[in-house]
């Protein structure tokens, strides 16, 4: 079945790198806009586009019966979700192929097993794939928690079953600290995912986050494309990612890739997933959950192992076998992505709102600029602060790393604070440089205040390129400091020089 008309579920950056993908698939592609998204780039590149009246995501963006019946009234084959929003909801799977389009993502059955981290954690114990000490079940009172707990060990997590992104999470060190940290996880848990239920986990101390990139088509095959180090990290979410990690055996990468084949093939999963790991300092790894969609940071896979992640998705969607087999998949050089978000890293990552003022996005060889703004866009609340995000390919890791130095150094954006001071901080610290980090590199390492003495975005400037110049001193010039270039400093939501 060819796919010939696309509705993409989705806004922003993402919304419009599926759209060009499927463009050149010669596919017609539908967009669907918010209010507030009316002009956004992705709207303008679509070949049709139709609006979800209002701003606010359960309006919109989350209003499923809506955007099927647009999908329906334009004549759509199928819909493809993107990340975030319905990308994970199983019943929306279900209306689309119910409504007889093709859902480019996973059977519902495979989202339903794995949506809830209690039965998937289950899954990957029946598929031998290692997890994280913990119960298996949901915890209902403190009296199944203490008991639990007494039979972990401190340090725990109290986690969300149907949870991510931190909400619904709660670090516990002792029993006097069990009730009420689980009423916490368990009321926000509800708030964010409308359902109470949390688990318990042994906390690992200081680990690293790795990804595993899956593909597997309905003919059965299933393969995966290397790994993603996502370990540098604000509030339990990503914000620069690399492929491959730098750190992990050749040994362990492949076990860890037939882990992540084995508990795809556990669950019956088609089209592209992510299984997620946690990995100790002896590299022993842990599942700790399986995203049913395209990841955010998908980019890096792309730049290193040279595949069209979206047109892999609607070929698997169209009934086509992989293009390739494990052997034949063979990575190369080194990808970093940072993403750009709308936040203001000298204040707690606290989101921004405004107007983009002045963009001027960073150019070059293996530079490539994922981005759901432009000049004159509205930043607003209503929707996750992800604006852009910049990726570079470089023959090796040291090459990447001077590479996004460049390109961070020459990014020009105003109207709104970004992340791109905090990665250019996190490219120039010699633990990112030596790749000896792991996902408590912020609350270790980050310093704003180092940064801006005396107010001064020069001196936060020269700070950050001295510390740079330092290790490759020690380094026999072995790396040559990234520019930190034009200053990104803000006050009032305008840029200063």
């Amino acid at each position: 079945m060819r796919i010939r008309k696309l509705l993409i579920a989705n806004r922003g950056e993402i919304a419009l790198r599926i759209n060009r993908s499927a463009a050149e698939m010669g596919i017609q592609t539908v967009a669907v806009f918010s209010d507030v998204d009316r002009c956004a780039p992705y709207v303008l590149n679509a070949t049709e586009a139709y609006p979800l009246h209002g701003n606010l995501s359960k309006d919109t963006y989350l209003d499923m019966n809506k955007i099927i019946s647009i999908a329906s009234s334009a004549h759509c084959d199928a819909i493809h979700p993107g990340y975030g929003f319905l990308s994970e909801n199983p019943d929306f799977a279900e209306a689309v192929v119910s409504s007889g389009m093709t859902f480019i993502g996973p059977p519902a059955s495979a989202m339903r097993a794995l949506g809830s981290k209690t039965s998937a954690r289950n899954l990957m114990k029946e598929a031998n794939v290692p997890i994280v000490p913990g119960t298996t079940y949901a915890i209902k009172d403190a009296d199944n928690a203490l008991k639990a707990a007494a039979e972990l060990g401190y340090p725990l997590l109290i986690k969300a079953v149907h949870g991510g992104g931190g909400k619904g999470m709660r670090k516990v060190d002792r029993d006097l600290d069990v009730v009420q940290a689980l009423q916490q996880a368990q009321s926000e848990s509800m708030k964010a995912f409308g359902s109470p239920d949390v688990f318990l986990e042994k906390y690992l101390q200081s680990p690293r986050h790795i990804e595993i990139q899956v593909l597997a088509d309905t003919h059965g095959s299933v393969i995966f494309l290397g790994e993603r180090e996502c370990s540098i990290q604000r509030r339990h979410q990503k914000v620069i990612e690399e492929c491959p990690s730098s750190r992990l055996p050749e040994h362990v990468r492949a076990e860890m890739g037939t882990a992540a084949v084995n508990a795809a093939r556990k669950c019956g999963y088609v089209n592209a997933g992510t299984i997620e790991f946690l990995v100790d300092s002896n590299n022993s790894f842990y599942f700790l959950e399986m995203n049913t969609r395209l990841q955010v940071e998908h980019p890096v896979t792309e730049l290193v192992y040279g595949i069209d992640l979206v047109k892999t998705q609607i070929s698997i969607a169209q009934g086509e076998r992989l293009p390739l087999t494990q052997e034949k998949i063979i990575p190369r050089g080194h990808a970093i992505e940072c993403r750009i978000c709308a936040e203001d890293p000298f204040d707690n990552f606290l989101p921004s709102t405004g107007t983009i003022e002045e963009y001027a996005p960073s150019e070059g060889v293996g530079i490539r600029h994922d981005s759901g703004i432009m000049k004159g866009s509205q930043v607003v609340h209503f929707y996750d602060p992800l604006m852009a995000k910049l990726a570079v390919w470089g023959k090796d890791r040291d090459e990447a790393i001077q590479k996004m130095g460049r390109a961070l150094s020459e990014y020009v954006i105003s109207g709104v604070a970004t992340t791109i001071p905090f990665c250019a901080y996190v490219l120039s610290h010699p633990n990112f440089i030596e790749a000896k980090y792991d996902i408590q590199f912020v609350e270790n390492y980050y310093h704003p205040d180092q940064i801006t003495n005396d107010n001064d975005a020069e001196v936060a400037a020269s700070l950050v390129a001295a510390s740079m110049h330092k290790y490759s001193s020690q380094k026999a010039n072995h790396l040559v400091p990234p520019r930190t270039g034009r200053p990104h400093r803000w006050k009032d939501g305008r840029m200063e020089e």
